[in-house]
């Protein structure tokens, strides 16, 4: 399959998911090398080959094609369909349930229209008598070349009796005729219940479906919930691959984005960007088409400003940036950068500006130093003090991904530590024209591009470092661990070496938890972009108490190259995406909702969670004093600021615990750090904790005057 001639495609056929939850073993170059695409140092910044025989510098040949949907529906993953049985609430003659099951793509069931036009929502159930340990289900729209009936809006159940379910899935899907996957933590049933709440093209109320097959999970039933391990589910199904996220402050919502087309960013218009809305509050995915920035927005900088705005900055259209507005609900335009780039680290700095370097992913390759958006003026200024030279790797591609994923912290004065990816650690000062100091190297560590850095305690300016791989692709990664800690710059950092991850992991996203600890998900043990070969299915959990990891309960789809992990307001932490190559066979429509350990007591129930019943103010001055009210009596306090994520960079996550200074009942005083470099104004998280249970949260707005 010429996979060039198919990228364009709105969307994949999807492959069921058959991945060991075992760890996986590092490739020697050798065995996986499938052929990195040279560079061309042209104005393109981009392989001569990309668009034609390469995709994101990776060679087309060597990314493995989804197969036929008659292919997966015939895995061996595949329960027989023989004697199961189906319900559904409606069918038009000769259209009935069980063409769903009958294991042709030529018939199909569709919900009656003649003479009564049967009302949404539409629900098909399947008996297969006997139970499973169920893994996932696909679902084929019909294939007569018509789309009415197209299943959009969804929840899928399971139950072992028929008569209690449980939601295991719920989203939307992609308005085409294409195989749709479904996947999601291990689970026994023997009735499966898919219900259709909307038509995905609006075109009436009908559902639709031409094959429904359901799946033996890839692995074992999860650990039990008293084993510490916390829980994964449910899956939420996006109309594209989420490989940007951001939570909408205002709403609690979580905002995603894939590029100009769902399912791959090749080929780009360059003017338009496709983004779903999870509505965490009604369990509901919308999606929307942004055109109005003309911005193709995939493989930007990203970072949260003062304001809670969202500023996404070039990318592959390599010199627009845009911004998001969430009570209005709207992006909009902002100025145009001097330097067009791709791939580019970006900070807030403690002075309420944006810093951006690197990135020649995009826009042509070298030259990229720093430079410094307003947003409060929309303008963009040059900082020719910041070279770009002293942070890069030494990658085997050259300085088309030298630069790229820097990890970035605004820090005091103004100042940007970047601590990563290279070895080699500055000091950028944002001021005036701008400077760079070395702070030394991250002890012995490799470079570590596509590893995580995230500023777990950021009054002691402590940052937890793992992972990334020497070079960007056909390169194993590493399990390293660092503690830096960072003070007044620019003076040199301190950096101590821990024991390292159980796993190797390029790829893989950090997530700052509440009680402050670290959940790493993702990643692969040998970086190779559009790949889930070497996946790591088992997260880990940083403790910062005793600087150790310990591997929590295994995930069900894998998440490397271009996922995203986040924090959600009730502590949760979604982990998604991956892929976006096309008609491959990795691309992730999805994403799965992980329940870190707090959430359950040591016998497996659900825990008793504090509840935060008010907070006096909704916005706070660095160094103010303000009370929390809570439902009940706690033990302490954190805050983290919203995040904005792409390619495994998170600059704007970072923890700050908050003790009370006076407890009168139930109402908590507590102060804000000073230092806007340690509490970067923005829009905060706050969560009361008790026994290390954390509330769900409130926001907080911290500013700076």
């Amino acid at each position: 399959m010429n996979l060039h001639s198919l990228s364009k495609m709105f969307s994949l056929l999807p492959l069921v998911l058959l991945f060991p939850l075992c760890p996986a073993s590092p490739l020697s170059p050798e065995a996986a090398n499938a052929g990195v695409a040279s560079i061309n140092p042209a104005t393109n910044g981009k392989p001569a080959s990309e668009g034609t025989t390469s995709f994101d510098g990776q060679s087309l040949a060597a990314i493995a094609a989804a197969p036929a949907p008659a292919a997966v529906m015939a895995s061996s993953a595949s329960i027989s369909q023989t004697g199961w049985t189906v319900t559904v609430d409606s069918a038009q003659s000769g259209n009935p349930g069980t063409n769903a099951i009958d294991g042709s793509t030529t018939t199909f069931w569709h919900t009656e229209f003649s003479p009564v036009l049967a009302p949404l929502p539409h629900q098909i159930i399947v008996d297969m008598k006997s139970n499973s340990l169920v893994g996932s289900i696909t679902y084929l729209p019909r294939q007569d070349g018509s789309s009415n009936g197209n299943i959009g809006e969804h929840v899928i159940s399971l139950s072992t009796d028929g008569t209690t379910f449980t939601t295991v899935a719920f989203g939307t899907y992609i308005d085409d005729a294409t195989l749709k996957t479904t996947t999601f933590t291990p689970t026994t049933a023997r009735y499966v219940k898919l219900q259709a709440l909307t038509e995905a093209g609006n075109r009436g109320p009908w559902t639709s479906c031409a094959e429904l097959n359901i799946y033996t999970a890839a692995g074992p039933a999860p650990p039990a919930l008293s084993a510490g391990k916390g829980a994964w589910g449910p899956t939420i199904d996006f109309p594209l691959v989420p490989v940007s996220a951001a939570i909408e402050y205002s709403s609690g919502n979580l905002l995603v984005w894939s590029s100009y087309n769902p399912s791959t960013f090749g080929g780009s218009n360059l003017v338009q960007t496709i983004t779903a809305t999870y509505n965490i509050g009604a369990g509901t995915v919308t999606s929307a088409l942004v055109t109005n920035t003309g911005h193709d927005m995939f493989c930007e900088g990203l970072s949260i400003n003062f304001n809670g705005q969202v500023i996404a900055t070039g990318g592959n259209t390599d010199a627009a940036t845009s911004f998001y507005d969430s009570p209005s609900n709207a992006w909009n335009k902002g100025a145009t950068m001097n330097i067009p780039r791709g791939y580019q680290a970006q900070a807030t700095t403690s002075t309420g500006n944006a810093f951006v370097i690197g990135a020649s992913w995009s826009g042509g390759q070298g030259g990229k130093n720093g430079e410094l958006y307003n947003p409060t003026a929309n303008t963009w200024t040059l900082l020719g003090g910041c070279p770009v030279a002293p942070m890069l790797t030494a990658d085997a591609q050259g300085v088309y991904r030298a630069d790229n994923h820097g990890w970035l912290f605004g820090w005091k004065n103004a100042y940007v530590f970047q601590a990563g990816p290279s070895k080699a650690m500055n000091w950028y000062g944002t001021s005036g024209g701008g400077s760079q100091t070395a702070a030394g190297t991250r002890a012995a560590d490799t470079d570590s591009m596509c590893g995580n850095a995230a500023m777990y305690d950021a009054v002691n300016g402590k940052i937890l470092t793992v992972g990334g791989s020497p070079d960007y692709q056909q390169s194993n990664a590493t399990s390293n661990a660092h503690i830096i800690t960072i003070g007044t710059p620019p003076a040199a950092p301190t950096v101590v070496t821990i024991g390292n991850m159980a796993y190797q992991r390029a790829f893989a996203n950090s997530v700052i938890l509440p009680d402050g600890t670290v959940f790493i998900p993702g990643g692969q043990v040998f970086a190779n972009p559009f790949s889930d070969a070497t996946a790591q299915l088992t997260p880990e959990l940083f403790n910062p108490a005793t600087n150790t990891f310990t591997q929590m309960a295994p995930q069900a789809i894998p998440r490397t190259y271009h996922s995203v992990a986040v924090l959600l307001p009730d502590g949760s932490v979604g982990s998604g995406g991956g892929g976006l190559c096309g008609t491959c066979a990795t691309n992730h429509y999805d994403m799965e909702i992980y329940r870190p350990p707090y959430f359950f007591t040591t016998t497996g129930a659900l825990a008793t969670r504090p509840t935060i019943s008010s907070v006096s103010v909704a916005s706070i001055k660095v160094g103010g004093t303000f009370t929390v009210t809570t439902g009940g009596a706690v033990t302490s306090f954190s805050i983290i600021r919203l995040s904005s994520t792409t390619h495994t960079v998170n600059t704007d996550q970072r923890r700050i615990a908050l003790t009370p200074s006076a407890t009168t009942g139930t109402t908590y005083t507590l102060t804000i750090p000073t230092d806007p470099g340690i509490a970067l104004p923005g829009v905060w998280y706050i969560f009361a904790l008790a026994g290390g249970v954390p509330s769900v949260s409130k926001t907080l707005k911290i500013t700076l005057t």
